[in-house]
């Protein structure tokens, strides 16, 4: 059964405000005079909470206290973050014919409290939080080893230039999607294997990519 994997922050969840604020507020703890700006967020190269923490001009031997107090900053949050529209019904029919996993930059606690709350524990198989060692391209061939059969198809959902690097170098397909955190032109230019404007569009284009990978698998 072919894997999907979905990055959290910015394609699942829609937490680009609570970024930016609890950035903002962390900074302001740690004595860090920085101004936050999306921008701070949208053009990093690796999207994640240290080098988003680096981008806010945070010293880098304060950069592990950074992402501590922004994760926390989620945890302590008395609901989870809102999922983007039309993306818990992708999620429910995608578990019908694939399995569904989360890679993430975030806690595996905070994602966990946020399908919980969207009703879609369910159909998620396991979470790749910050606190599960490894890059992300381990986390990602990780899924690959617990779920999938050598020659089965596995998909990374991703906001982020990392998370198409990601996709490619552990040998994985990519699909960027546009309503995430990171600048459209970036991610264009990281060539995805597929692009998707909204939620509505990823079922369509899992069904092609899936085509393509059965047809290929037919020639070879």
């Amino acid at each position: 059964m072919p894997l999907i994997l979905f990055d959290f922050d910015g394609v699942l969840a829609d937490t680009l405000n609570d970024m930016l604020r609890f950035a903002q507020e962390t900074c302001n703890e740690l004595n860090i005079h920085h101004t936050v700006v999306q921008a701070d967020l949208s053009e990093l190269e690796v999207m994640s909470f240290a080098t988003f923490g680096r981008a806010c001009e945070v010293p880098e031997d304060l950069v592990g206290e950074f992402v501590r107090r922004c994760t926390g900053k989620f945890a302590e949050k008395k609901s989870p973050p809102g999922i983007f529209d039309g993306l818990g019904e992708v999620i429910r029919k995608l578990a019908q014919e694939h399995l569904i996993a989360v890679v993430t930059g975030n806690t595996t606690k905070n994602v966990n409290a946020f399908l919980l709350h969207h009703g879609l524990t369910d159909f998620v198989r396991a979470v790749y939080g910050v606190d599960l060692p490894g890059s992300k391209v381990e986390k990602i061939l990780m899924a690959k080893n617990q779920f999938v059969a050598e020659d089965e198809m596995v998909l990374m959902l991703g906001d982020s230039v990392s998370d198409v690097r990601a996709a490619k170098e552990a040998g994985v397909l990519s699909i960027a999607v546009g309503w995430g955190h990171q600048s459209l032109k970036k991610l264009i230019d990281a060539q995805p294997d597929a692009f998707v404007h909204s939620p509505a569009e990823i079922l369509d284009v899992i069904g092609k990519l899936t085509h393509r990978d059965q047809t290929n698998r037919t020639k070879t």
